[in-house]
């Protein structure tokens, strides 16, 4: 963290918590107009930090973390989400349900942005991440260290009720538009789609990879 820059007259609990830590650390505190910090970032809420890129785990770290667990492993597999607020929130869930880390692709799809990390509510701090260049060859090397790859795709016959989920897994969710693309389908051990019995036929891909 470079600096926290907070707002001319903004108060309470949080914002003071916020700045005693950054103090007691030696982060450079400084007070804005508010009219400076909208420029910087939409939605905030009075406080911003500045802060180095995001830093990007690699694939080795994210199958090392799922060999150090005592837990079964979880991985969460994102191919070509576009939408930060569906990243976010899709981190978030991941990082509620105990996931051992996130693989995303280099290209065309969204990285980790202060979008992201707003929606996440923290959790990009708390998994890890990995960037890969090829989505297809992360999912193979899943399954070399002993993930069951499943893939999220409406025109699946089976179902998580249905489907044997109890081993560890990776689990994947496609863009927002298509979905799943064919040659990462074919390389999933399996796919699921979710039951929907209502008169919506789809969910959003956040939704749908939180269930």
């Amino acid at each position: 963290v470079r600096r926290v820059m907070v707002a001319l007259g903004a108060h309470g609990a949080v914002i003071t918590e916020i700045v005693d830590e950054a103090r007691a650390r030696g982060v450079s505190v400084q007070s804005m107009d508010r009219r400076r910090l909208d420029e910087l970032a939409f939605g905030h809420q009075g406080v911003l930090a500045e802060t180095d890129a995001f830093q990007y785990a690699s694939l080795e770290d994210v199958i090392e973390a799922t060999k150090r667990s005592t837990t079964q492993p979880l991985v969460l597999v994102l191919d070509t989400l576009q939408d930060p607020q569906n990243f976010g929130s899709l981190l978030r869930t991941a990082a509620a349900v105990g996931a051992h880390g996130a693989i995303i692709p280099e290209h065309r799809a969204v990285g980790v942005t202060p979008g992201v990390v707003k929606a996440s509510a923290g959790a990009v701090e708390r998994l890890t991440i990995a960037r890969v260049g090829n989505i297809v060859h992360a999912i193979e090397a899943l399954k070399a260290a002993g993930l069951w790859i499943v893939g999220l795709d409406a025109r699946a016959d089976e179902t998580p009720g249905t489907a044997d989920l109890s081993g560890p897994l990776a689990v994947v969710v496609g863009g927002e538009e298509k979905g799943l693309r064919p040659l990462v389908r074919q390389a999933c051990d399996m796919v699921v789609s979710l039951p929907m019995p209502g008169q919506i036929e789809s969910l959003n891909a956040a939704v749908a990879g939180s269930v």
